[in-house]
């Protein structure tokens, strides 16, 4: 039966996952840090589901001529260029940012690129996402053609009347169209099957219902002393399937599904750089629990796993919308990078994949 996402807390465990046949998902910040880590840790991955994300080093698109700080300008290309660019020739430059990922990895900061070739990609813009424009997710999917990703391993997807959002069959969640939170909308299928029935040839249909566990654990541990730069949450989750949890299935895949901004299970509004707890809106745990992942998971022997980022808003971190890292909030001094595979939350994600394969 599955568990209570509000379970004892445990320590994430050791399954003995495949080590190279991964996958991962996310949604808006979560589909920007998806290609960080698909690019960063390629070797650990078999294919990737991006939706409402841009290409690779994308607040990187323009620097700064020392007008204005690089951090600055980083933020600045992640709202004007990698989020709502004012025509489509001001999108992100595929060619120009498949260059500089071919530099980060000849320099060793992410995997080879050629472990890209085999990887399937589904990759989603709703053409009524009035947040991340599908010029951008446009471009994403020239940028891994251009790193030689094969076009008909990619499922390409623009012509859905959505907002932003990762779509459902539930039909309490938001009505297709809508461009707000939870972010969560009814569009009549469950995106997540489409993503990893592509991603994964053959794959039974999912389980009536999550028969295995959804496990609380600390995901602290995974932190180490890069804690303060994280702005990542004290729980994670997991769900073990129940074949997995019997020990009958050798070499379970991982699919780690990451949340999109104010969707972590911990998410409050932040007022004044104040935590406004009161006002806390009731998302809980529902891109955890309701959008499809589990069911799918359970009846193809997947393990899920789902990291969380949270809300900072201090002198040291400015995250209020608990988005994961994707221009560079996480970057501790002037040498940290935060795409590379020693980036903090790349570091800290990977190594609970490590885990689970171990």
């Amino acid at each position: 039966m599955l568990a209570s996402a509000g379970a004892k807390i445990v320590q994430l465990g050791s399954y003995g996952a495949s080590k190279q046949k991964n996958s991962i998902s996310g949604l808006s910040s979560g589909a920007f840090m998806t290609v960080q880590l698909h690019l960063a840790r390629s070797a650990s991955f078999a294919g990737a589901g991006i939706i409402a994300g841009g290409p690779f080093r994308c607040a990187q698109t323009y620097r700064s001529r020392q007008l204005v700080s690089e951090e600055d300008a980083y933020i600045e290309n992640s709202l004007y260029i990698c989020m709502s660019p004012l025509i489509p020739q001001t999108a992100p430059d595929a060619r120009q940012l498949a260059a500089m990922t071919r530099e980060s990895a000849s320099e060793g900061l992410i995997d080879d690129v050629a472990n890209l070739a085999d990887d399937r990609l589904y990759i989603f813009t709703g053409s009524r996402d009035d947040v991340v424009y599908s010029d951008v997710v446009a471009q994403t999917r020239q940028f891994y053609e251009m790193l030689g990703v094969k076009p008909e391993n990619i499922a390409y997807h623009d012509n859905v009347p959505s907002g932003h959002c990762i779509i459902t069959d539930n039909p309490e969640d938001s009505a297709l169209a809508t461009n707000q939170p939870p972010y969560i909308n009814n569009g009549g299928f469950m995106q997540s099957h489409d993503i990893l029935r592509h991603i994964y040839a053959g794959l039974k249909p999912p389980a009536d219902y999550a028969a295995g566990q959804l496990l609380r654990f600390e995901q602290t541990e995974f932190l180490g002393a890069d804690a303060r730069w994280t702005s990542m949450s004290q729980f994670g989750y997991a769900y073990i399937p129940s074949r997995v949890l019997a020990g009958s299935v050798k070499a379970p895949r991982v699919h780690i599904a990451l949340h999109g901004c104010k969707q972590g299970y911990n998410y409050t509004d932040y007022v004044a750089g104040r935590a406004d707890v009161a006002n806390q809106p009731p998302y809980g745990n529902r891109y955890i629990t309701s959008t499809g992942y589990n069911e799918i998971a359970e009846s193809n022997d997947i393990i899920v796993l789902y990291p969380q980022a949270e809300g900072t808003d201090n002198g040291e971190v400015q995250n209020p919308d608990g988005c994961w890292d994707w221009w560079g909030y996480s970057c501790k001094d002037a040498k940290s990078l935060y795409y590379s595979r020693d980036a903090v939350q790349i570091k800290a994600i990977h190594a609970m994949l490590d885990r689970l394969c171990a």
